[in-house]
């Protein structure tokens, strides 16, 4: 099989966005949540309780737990579903063990290098792996672990990924209690799921949002040829009649992500700088150049 120049830059932009939110997601549990023996969810969270109660390193549970899933995964979901998620399961296990090593004082254990400030380090570790999974997920990646669980059982069940998700980290969150018997560690580890599942969806929504333009110019054709060309985005034209000249109008509509807003006002300014322009946001684009729609 062929693949397009497109089809090839495409994957290598989401294999770099991937490797580099997993490194934020490691720097973050490793550096703030790890020293603190704070439990956060997912299979990151299994691995950590089975640390503080056994002392066997975070790094090595992951990667086995995630080898059994994924070996299930593949025969379940097919290997080019797990794809991506193999990767990011190998590169993750290797910083989880480098981070470590890299900020181990002699004796071996890990510092608090906020002091005696849990809850700080709660929320900065917090931010840290929403952040990172944001990235994740916007380059179609996955951490695997939990991922994986939620996959198989919304293929079968009809119970969305998200509900099985949550499920999955309450339980994880809620056992730690059988490690520390502290009713604070526990309140810590829901404050670390809330904060970053807030940072997730936040982070993924500003970095999809994307704004719409109605465009009223009388150099309407320049203006959407150096759209087409520069910005390369597309330009529909409406026919319109202005109600008070009783003049033909044309209008054109543009829907562009956020971050190329400013380069199209540069082009009006430029091309015509009398001309009429609104610019709205716009929740939910999909189509070629945006989202795929995606429905069960």
């Amino acid at each position: 099989m062929k693949y397009s120049k497109a089809f090839i830059w495409q994957e290598s932009k989401d294999y770099i966005s991937i490797l580099f939110g997993l490194t934020i997601y490691a720097l973050g549990f490793t550096f703030f949540i790890l020293p603190y023996q704070i439990t956060t969810g997912g299979l990151s969270g299994i691995s950590a309780i089975i640390f503080y109660a056994t002392g066997f390193p975070v790094q090595y549970t992951y990667f086995l737990v995630n080898a059994i899933l994924l070996i299930v995964a593949v025969k379940v979901l097919g290997f080019r579903f797990c794809l991506k998620t193999i990767v990011g399961t190998i590169a993750l296990t290797f910083e989880f063990d480098l981070f470590q090593k890299l900020i181990a004082d002699e004796s071996g254990q890990l510092p608090q290098i906020l002091g005696n400030q849990t809850f700080m380090a709660c929320v900065l570790g917090a931010c840290c792996e929403g952040i990172g999974l944001g990235i994740v997920f916007l380059g179609n990646g996955s951490t695997g672990g939990t991922d994986i669980i939620a996959a198989i059982v919304n293929k079968y069940k009809d119970i969305t990924m998200g509900r099985v998700l949550m499920f999955c980290d309450i339980a994880i969150v809620s056992s730690s209690y059988l490690v520390f018997h502290e009713a604070q560690k526990v309140v810590f580890g829901f404050c670390v799921l809330i904060i970053s599942m807030i940072m997730l969806d936040h982070y993924m929504d500003s970095a999809k949002q994307s704004v719409q333009f109605l465009i009223f110019s009388n150099k309407y054709e320049e203006l959407a040829e150096a759209i087409c060309k520069k910005i390369d985005r597309g330009v529909t034209i409406l026919h319109g009649e202005g109600w008070y000249s009783k003049q033909p109008r044309q209008v054109l509509v543009v829907i562009a992500k956020r971050r190329e807003g400013i380069e199209i006002f540069r082009l009006i300014n430029r091309i015509d700088p009398k001309a009429f322009v609104s610019q709205s946001n716009v929740v939910g684009v999909y189509g070629e150049g945006f989202d795929h729609i995606k429905i069960k």
